[in-house]
């Protein structure tokens, strides 16, 4: 792959940080964690041009890197963007003369990749809301790679914006659920499973996790909790997540190379910020010093994710039997009505036999790796001649 042209990591990709609409935190719940981080990473690149342009382009590899994930498995990338498009934003606010506006769009209009190349659209009407400053909250790439929860992620996203008042203020139950992405659950339903499964653990994630730390607190009626609001504050020991805007970095002979190198002015400051000048230096030492290396800044942001390898030009070696299986499977999924997929679906989840199981179904869907061996064998019996040539052991891994 060619070197990473400059112009594809200026503009809004030098921030670091993607000023996100409420309305799309608000109904992103239900993406998976990788699809929440994917759609993060394609609103940073576009935000400059929202409106000016009616489309907008990112390398697939940079892409891959920003959001911490395997650049080779493509057919999982295919998959996440489909689940944007397929997605619903939807916004209820007044407009400027005060009046009530209320819209619905996928939240991606088209995506498509071609020659190592992600192409991607909004619709006029979300680019036109999701381009306005008045109804942002400030979501910080580096902290979001951190993230290992996609219901830790949103309770992070929909906390941050109130930051600044302390607190979210209360929430009925019911929206909740649905900022969780968990509203459609039934037994998610009752508080005691919501707060085991979901609060507990996402609250948890986000105070080690992020730059804030987060504190429940709950209104009843009678012994029916009704209401849930989270107060907020710094948290000091992740402050330095927080990328200082002040110009006293740029003055380091670091920052200068790294400039030099084609790393953009928000992205340097952001990695000085958080890995510190030493290992920012040592890392350069090493990418500058390797051999045949055509996306140096693809290879710099590897090296400093702690997995220079992923940045290697070397073919990528023959997917593993259990990839090429999640692959065919991708597939038939891929062939199937939206119709059929929701009959699919159900009738999967209605053959796990725990709640965990039906947990980690409802978060990932056919990538859940509780019910891997479990999704192998049902679309086995779906789909026969998908797994020709496999012995039926195999589905037991």
């Amino acid at each position: 792959m060619d070197e990473i042209p400059r112009d594809q990591l200026t503009g809004a990709l030098r921030r670091g940080a993607v000023k996100k609409h409420v309305a799309a935190i608000h109904v992103s719940g239900k993406l998976t964690l990788l699809q929440r981080k994917l759609s993060n990473v394609l609103l940073l690149n576009a935000y400059d041009t929202l409106i000016s342009s009616t489309r907008h382009q990112i390398d697939a590899r940079t892409l891959c890197l920003m959001i911490g994930y395997n650049s080779n498995d493509i057919d999982t990338l295919k998959q996440s963007l489909r689940g944007l498009v397929e997605t619903v934003a939807e916004w209820d606010m007044l407009d400027e003369k005060g009046q009530q506006e209320w819209g619905v769009s996928s939240l991606l209009s088209y995506a498509k990749l071609k020659g190592g190349v992600c192409e991607y659209a909004y619709s006029p009407a979300l680019a036109e809301k999701l381009n306005d400053p008045k109804v942002f909250a400030l979501i910080n790439l580096n902290i979001q790679r951190r993230f290992t929860s996609g219901h830790a992620l949103a309770l992070y996203e929909n906390c941050y914006r109130f930051v600044r008042t302390g607190s979210t203020g209360w929430w009925p139950i019911d929206l909740f659920r649905r900022l969780m992405g968990v509203d459609g659950s039934a037994y998610y339903e009752t508080f005691k499973h919501l707060n085991a499964k979901i609060i507990k653990p996402a609250v948890a994630e986000v105070n080690r996790t992020s730059n804030i730390v987060v504190t429940p607190e709950t209104r009843k009626t009678g012994r029916a909790v009704t209401d849930i609001r989270f107060r907020i504050n710094d948290n000091p020991q992740l402050a330095i997540l927080d990328i200082d805007d002040g110009g006293g970095v740029r003055h380091g002979p670091v920052y200068a190379r790294l400039r030099a190198l084609g790393v953009s002015d928000r992205l340097a400051r952001q990695w000085l910020g958080s890995h510190g000048e030493e290992q920012v230096l040592s890392k350069l030492d090493y990418v500058e010093g390797k051999e045949g290396v055509r996306s140096k800044i693809g290879y710099l942001t590897a090296a400093l994710q702690g997995d220079p390898e992923r940045a290697d030009e070397a073919p990528p070696s023959a997917p593993s039997p259990r990839a090429e299986r999640l692959r065919r499977i991708l597939e038939a999924v891929k062939a199937r009505t939206p119709t059929q997929r929701d009959a699919d679906k159900r009738l999967f989840m209605s053959q796990l036999p725990e709640a965990r199981l039906r947990d980690d179904f409802e978060r990932h869907g056919w990538l859940s790796p509780l019910n891997a061996a479990r999704i192998a064998r049902f679309w086995r019996e779906m789909v026969p001649e998908m797994f020709e040539g496999e012995p039926e052991d195999e589905m037991q891994a």
